[in-house]
């Protein structure tokens, strides 16, 4: 037809509708284009938005939709998918209702469907609280979605219990048809299971969590949106431990087409996970490159600026770190505060407890909150300065003056304080009476007992702290103490008294006390004095010499100490080969054995007179003889061991 008329308009309709149907958009919308003369926006707008959204051009498929003269059904179907991609979820939800209200047809289901699907992101990508639709949660595709919006309000155990409903509603409805296998059904089931997996990760079972991760990746499912999100999740969990697995993960993330299947802050989350993990593999330059990438997209955020910190400093450079800090603090006010607590934390890790205390009390929105004024004045006690401590208990109680003051303002009634005014007081009046200042303390227990009068325990205090400083003013206001009777509790003594520890309590106090008659009578029947028996003194005690001062304590302490001298041993036989002496001499039968110690003279008679009583050098046993046979003896038997 189109070989005979060119520009047929039906022909050329039909053409691209076939195109369509065969999955070439892009050459279905070159047609469009070529005959734009012909097939006018009025002819073929649904057409052509239609291959404009399937090729992710999502802006021109908006316009085409808006400048077709005539809103069909099938234009306001397409219209909310666009909306859902661009992520305008008021302005879809609002386009999905009209259609649901105005439409009544077989496609009733996959608009509620759609529906669901529209409150589910606005619960978990915008926080908003979704509100009660209606819709009958026939389907596992609602149930899924329903679950979807519980997980955006935190609400994990009843969207678990929605996911498992989900979960047996697909395997009904699957396996009602004959041709669906298991594994069809499986597949089916991936994305179930896989926000399954990341309610367990949410809830701490991380064990649980990548298990089941594991097993979805191991079916290979053909959603590369599914499969990305599962290997970030995967990464999340292992951190900075098992890094080469967290890298084979990451490939998964870098498939094609991930861009287009997940939302905006999903593939932000992915991108600062890539950034993390560089930083894991020491890969410097790439964790700069990438945490510069996202700050130029999101120069609000405050993870690429707090990556670069990090980064920094695991290069030892602490100062620079600060300072980039510093740098956003000052450009990003409304983000000030969370960069001045990371500022202060390197502070404190580097040991500059004062200049963390600075920069944290110029959080001018944190200043009067307990947290941060328990942090500054544990701080400032560890540098010992008491009077800056004291100093933020008093800005932090003049916070709420003012702030009670405001509004309260132009009442005359006494307006009572609220709870943690109050209790920065009391926590502050402790905190100077632990350090002796002792007027100031008396001033916030006046305080407070004004408030409450009939606290007892504060007035106790005050009657304390006034001891101290004037005991006249402490006796006054111990009269306001109530009666002894008035203070009576009602106590079951019996029952006290038969308790397991009463009982172990009341047994251990007979013993004693016993014990004490005991000794009592038996004084009471001798009443003689005990006679001290005289010390008992040494042998060779003499009176008349000074005892020695350092006699107590042991003789390598004393100071005269001069170690042990090694004399010459009396015996020197045995020493050197076996059958020799160490003496220059050898024994023989000519010489005695009670020879004095000087060599006789030659011709000397006293030499034979003993010469039968000498044993000969083989039969003679030398101290420490026998010691050294036995080491010779073990020496033989541990080198027959390796030898023979």
């Amino acid at each position: 037809v189109l070989q005979i008329s060119k520009d047929d308009v039906t022909a050329l309709q039909c053409k691209v509708v076939c195109l369509i149907q065969n999955g070439n958009f892009k050459e279905a919308l070159g047609i469009i284009n070529t005959h734009t003369k012909v097939l006018t926006s009025d002819v073929i707008a649904f057409e052509k938005a239609y291959c404009e959204y399937r090729l992710n051009r999502i802006e021109s498929a908006l316009k085409t939709i808006q400048s077709a003269s005539q809103q069909t059904d099938k234009l306001k179907e397409l219209y909310g998918q666009v909306l859902y991609r661009l992520e305008r979820y008021d302005d879809c939800l609002a386009a999905y209702r009209d259609l649901i209200r105005n439409s009544q047809d077989e496609y009733e289901e996959e608009r509620k469907t759609n529906l669901s699907a529209v409150v589910a992101a606005q619960s978990t990508w915008e926080k908003v609280v979704p509100e009660d639709l209606g819709l009958r949660e026939a389907t596992y595709e609602l149930c899924y979605n329903s679950a979807c919006a519980l997980i955006g309000q935190g609400k994990l155990n009843e969207a678990m219990k929605k996911l498992q409903k989900a979960e047996e509603l697909c395997r009904q409805s699957l396996s009602e048809d004959s041709d669906v296998t298991e594994e069809d059904i499986e597949a089916e089931l991936a994305i179930i299971h896989g926000q399954m997996a990341y309610i367990m990760q949410l809830q701490g079972r991380t064990e649980d969590a990548l298990q089941l991760y594991n097993q979805i990746i191991k079916l290979k499912p053909t959603d590369v949106g599914l499969l990305a999100v599962i290997a970030n999740n995967i990464i999340t969990i292992n951190k900075d431990q098992n890094v080469f697995d967290s890298k084979k993960k990451v490939k998964l993330t870098n498939a094609e087409g991930v861009e287009h299947k997940l939302s905006k802050k999903q593939l932000q989350a992915i991108e600062f996970n890539k950034a993390l993990l560089a930083m894991y593999t020491n890969q410097a330059d790439q964790c700069r490159k990438l945490s510069a990438s996202l700050q130029s997209q999101s120069p609000e955020h405050l993870l690429p600026v707090l990556i670069q910190a990090a980064q920094l400093c695991r290069e030892k450079q602490h100062a620079k770190a600060v300072g980039l800090l510093q740098d956003f603090a000052d450009q990003h006010p409304a983000n000030a505060a969370e960069i001045k607590l990371t500022m202060a934390q390197l502070k404190i890790a580097q040991g500059s407890v004062t200049k963390a205390c600075m920069i944290l009390r110029s959080i001018e929105e944190l200043q009067h909150k307990p947290g941060m004024v328990s942090a500054l004045v544990t701080m400032y006690s560890h540098e010992e300065d008491i009077d800056s401590a004291i100093e933020v208990f008093t800005q932090a109680i003049q916070w709420y003056q003012q702030h009670q003051a405001r509004t309260n303002h132009g009442c005359c009634v006494f307006q009572p304080k609220s709870p943690v005014h109050l209790s920065l007081i009391r926590e502050a009046a402790n905190f100077k009476l632990k350090h002796g200042r002792k007027k100031e303390a008396i001033s916030d227990l006046e305080e407070l007992w004004k408030q409450n009068p009939k606290d007892v325990h504060t007035l106790a205090q005050l009657i304390s702290a006034y001891s101290l400083v004037d005991p006249e003013k402490a006796k006054v206001l111990s009269k306001h103490l109530p009666s002894s009777d008035t203070m009576s509790l009602k106590v079951d003594v019996d029952a006290l008294e038969n308790s397991h520890g009463a009982t172990y309590v009341r047994k251990k106090a007979a013993k004693l006390t016993g014990d004490n008659q005991q000794k009592e009578q038996g004084q009471g029947e001798v009443k003689k004095k005990k006679k001290k028996k005289k010390g008992k003194l040494p042998k060779n005690y003499d009176p008349k010499v000074t005892p020695d001062p350092e006699r107590w304590l042991p003789m390598r302490e004393r100071s005269y100490y001069r170690g042990r001298k090694k004399g010459k041993k009396k015996d020197q036989v045995g020493k050197g080969t076996q059958g020799s002496t160490t003496t220059g001499s050898e024994l023989d039968a000519s010489r005695t054995a009670s020879s004095p110690p000087t060599s006789p003279r030659p011709g000397s008679g006293a030499a034979v007179s003993a010469a039968s009583n000498v044993i000969p050098p083989r039969h003679q046993k030398p101290a420490g003889a026998p010691a050294t046979k036995k080491k010779q003896q073990q020496k033989k038997k541990k080198g027959a061991k390796g030898g023979w």
